[in-house]
């Protein structure tokens, strides 16, 4: 841990509330439609799992302190297309289910934007497995 962030730490006020119990992961939706390479996909999850932190700590951080707590899980599961993607954005949200999307930079092997990645949560289990239990896993 960087002095910052151990200063932010010891500084930063704590969470109010309680904190969520239960089995708690994080799913990523990965753009199958895309045909990325292994190495690619692990770049553009990573991307996935930086910006669903971030995005948790700053709009749920009881759930990432608990997620954190509980082994982060992280699952990934194949997804058709950037517009199958965008419907199971929009069945999260619905849930109130923090959601990021990924979209790339074209520096490699995919068009500038395209939509990679979408990471849900983290998030109870039972909250995600309706609209992501019937994805296969990559």
């Amino acid at each position: 841990m960087g002095l910052r962030s151990f200063l932010h730490k010891i500084t930063a006020p704590r969470p109010h509330g309680t904190a969520p119990t239960g089995d708690l992961k994080m799913v990523f939706v990965v753009n199958h439609g895309l045909k990325m390479g292994k190495g690619k996909i692990a770049a553009q999850v990573g991307h996935g799992a930086v910006q669903a932190m971030l995005n948790g700590g700053n709009k749920n951080p009881l759930m990432i302190e608990a997620w954190l707590g509980t082994g982060q899980k992280k699952i990934c599961v194949k997804g058709n297309d950037a517009s199958h993607l965008e419907q199971i954005e929009q069945q999260a949200a619905e849930l109130n289910i923090l959601t990021s999307i990924v979209r790339d930079a074209g520096h490699t092997q995919i068009p500038s934007g395209s939509l990679t990645i979408l990471a849900l949560g983290p998030a109870g289990a039972e909250q995600l497995e309706p609209i992501t239990g019937a994805l296969k896993l990559l």
